[in-house]
């Protein structure tokens, strides 16, 4: 039998043995930081040229609070957060498919691009252009943020494939094809069947950008149109803001079989952070939702009147009863799902910030950090999070590159 001072001590020196919760804690945020600084940090979709384009006031030179501005990036709070990298995305909202408006697409489109060289030009001791990973890198070695363009909703382009070269040559290195509603490239993951996939213009785009070198993002777009890319593209595709259906069901995430099938083509998919694709809204803001969506329902043929109508109600609506928001761990659950299922290889972030994204633990871009923290919490290698965020993307587009050269070579 052990005596009661026995067991005391016993307990006192067990007690004393067990590790200090606070001081663990400690650690795991010091390597984290240590990681953060050392791997090229990328995100693959801001919405930054589009809060631009509706605030020509701003100042993106400047910090800029998140609660009084409505702005998740600017360049301090990337540096601040640690971020190297990151796609600013030439949105053009879906309107008419009619020349008129085809031709209205294309213009925003490219005063957009002019947002994002602007931005280069106005701050060079900030920021530079990037087109590659050995650009990027080139501009973290200089002490600099690095801006990628991405073009989202294909409608940008109207008709005309040979805008598609003219957007390769202002910089941008991927298009989403659609958005929230169908175009003349492909059925959207949020609009009723059209095309039952990709149509044959969008058959013709798909093979444009494998020539150009511009990666196909597979966001926005239906189950049928994924499927077509993965077969029509000789280069693997990405979804640059998607997540885990499997983990919450919505048409914009991606099932387990299409994640499958990405990977066996090589591709990637960067994890959002826009709530409503994480989780569940609350009964009555659910009931909100509903009624907004049948008083101002979100057609192609909106006038800019009625879109700015509608995006004042729905702020109106969001001030009123405010969305719960996603957690950085429920992200990271998304993270952990596709790393069991297809591998650490095929997995990286896309927040989607001034579009919607942002969750508790990431309100905006200055709070990178915890990604990396929470990643290392987790108990992810130095090397799995060099490849999370940005070792695949970047593979991915170097084989889109490649597949470029390797068409451009076989056609002389």
């Amino acid at each position: 039998m052990i005596k009661i001072g026995t067991l005391i001590a016993y307990s006192i020196a067990a007690f004393s043995a067990m590790p200090d919760p606070a001081q663990d804690d400690s650690v795991l945020r010091a390597e984290a930081a240590r990681i953060h600084q050392a791997v090229f940090t990328l995100d693959s979709h801001g919405d930054l040229p589009h809060f631009m384009s509706k605030r020509p006031d701003f100042d993106v030179s400047k910090w800029n609070d998140v609660a009084v501005s409505g702005s998740q990036i600017d360049l301090p709070r990337m540096r601040h957060g640690g971020l190297d990298g990151m796609f600013l995305a030439v949105y053009v909202g879906q309107g008419p498919r009619t020349p008129e408006g085809h031709e209205a697409a294309i213009a925003k489109g490219l005063k957009l691009f002019d947002i994002v060289h602007g931005i280069a030009a106005k701050h060079p001791d900030l920021a530079g252009i990037a087109t590659s990973e050995a650009e990027a890198r080139a501009l973290k070695a200089a002490g600099l943020t690095a801006l990628f363009i991405g073009v989202e909703n294909g409608y940008a382009i109207g008709n005309d494939l040979g805008m598609l070269k003219k957007h390769y040559d202002l910089g941008a290195r991927y298009m989403t094809l659609s958005h929230t509603r169908n175009n003349d490239i492909c059925d959207s993951s949020t609009d009723t069947l059209e095309h039952g996939g990709l149509s044959t213009f969008g058959k013709n785009v798909v093979r444009e950008m494998n020539r150009l070198g511009m990666l196909i993002d597979v966001s926005h777009i239906s189950d049928d149109a994924f499927f077509d890319c993965l077969e029509h593209s000789q280069a693997p595709v990405v979804a640059t803001h998607s997540s885990a259906r499997a983990l919450y069901d919505h048409p914009r995430n991606l099932s387990d079989d299409m994640i499958i099938a990405l990977a066996k083509k090589g591709g990637v998919i960067q994890m959002n952070m826009l709530s409503a694709y994480i989780k569940d809204e609350s009964p009555e803001r659910s009931a909100a939702l509903k009624a907004f969506k049948a008083r101002y329902p979100a057609t192609a043929d909106m006038s800019d009147a009625m879109r700015t109508a509608r995006e004042e109600a729905l702020a109106e609506l969001n001030e009123r009863l405010p969305y719960q928001r996603a957690t950085l761990e429920m992200v990271v659950d998304h993270i952990d799902h596709i790393v069991r299922l297809v591998g650490i290889d095929h997995v990286g972030i896309g927040p989607d910030l001034d579009g919607g994204g942002g969750v508790t633990g990431m309100s905006d871009v200055s709070e990178a950090g915890n990604i990396t923290y929470e990643l290392v919490r987790r108990g992810y290698s130095e090397e799995d999070i060099a490849k999370i965020w940005s070792g695949n993307f970047f593979r991915v587009m170097a084989a889109a590159e490649e597949t470029a050269r390797c068409i451009q070579d076989s056609s002389y």
